[in-house]
């Protein structure tokens, strides 16, 4: 699989921003993924944070929580210095989610949205299991993701649905299908694993560390 990633690119970030806030029914998957974090989080861990949507969310629910959010695109790593400039409590790093994690200690919860989904599928199975060594115990993970659909029809569908065609799609995905990725965290230890919430493509992954 072709290691391609546009996401450096300012003029792809740039346009993707445009239209993140338009994705059907993503504050439905956001809206569940803040109910699946543990009842105290004191570090939370956001992997490919983008201009820091999701971090917000959780920060909001945890205000206290210390943050730390990873990206590598110039553009995104710009937004997220601008949205949390006044919060000394969030971390922005600059990392490649293509290379192993840096050592940042534990945390209560590893959330990512829509951005795993550009590794490739080795890469996925090796960020699961780091993601399970950085989790406290009892710790979560929850990656809102985009996976494959099961048949092409399903998949130009969803294209349609979110106004793209094969031949616009971002280059950069990479897409896994549902179940191996859930098989993938339940072999490695992580316990409740299960899709939480699904729209098309669109899905809630998530599941705990054995406290």
């Amino acid at each position: 699989m072709a290691a391609v990633n546009e996401w450096v690119n300012a003029d792809h970030a740039t346009s993707y921003l445009g239209r993140a806030d338009s994705i059907p029914h993503r504050t439905e998957g956001e809206a569940t993924l803040l109910e699946l974090l543990p009842a105290n989080v004191n570090r939370v861990l956001d992997l490919g944070s983008g201009d820091g949507r999701l971090l917000a969310f959780v920060l909001n629910k945890f205000p206290r929580a210390e943050a730390a959010a990873l990206d590598f695109s110039p553009t995104m790593l710009g937004k997220l210095r601008q949205r949390f400039a006044a919060s000394p409590n969030v971390s922005v790093i600059d990392h490649d989610l293509d290379f192993p994690l840096p050592e940042l200690g534990k945390f209560d919860a590893v959330v990512s949205s829509f951005a795993i989904h550009h590794c490739t599928h080795e890469r996925k199975h090796q960020l699961y299991e780091e993601i399970f060594r950085l989790l406290a115990p009892g710790g979560a993970f929850c990656n809102l993701e985009h996976v494959a659909s099961p048949t092409q029809k399903l998949h130009i569908d969803f294209l349609a649905s979110i106004g793209y065609t094969p031949e616009t799609e971002d280059p950069s995905n990479k897409l896994l299908d549902l179940h191996i990725q859930l098989q993938w965290l339940i072999t490695m230890g992580y316990e409740d694993v299960d899709c939480f919430w699904k729209w098309r493509e669109l899905a809630l992954l998530a599941g705990r560390k054995p406290a």
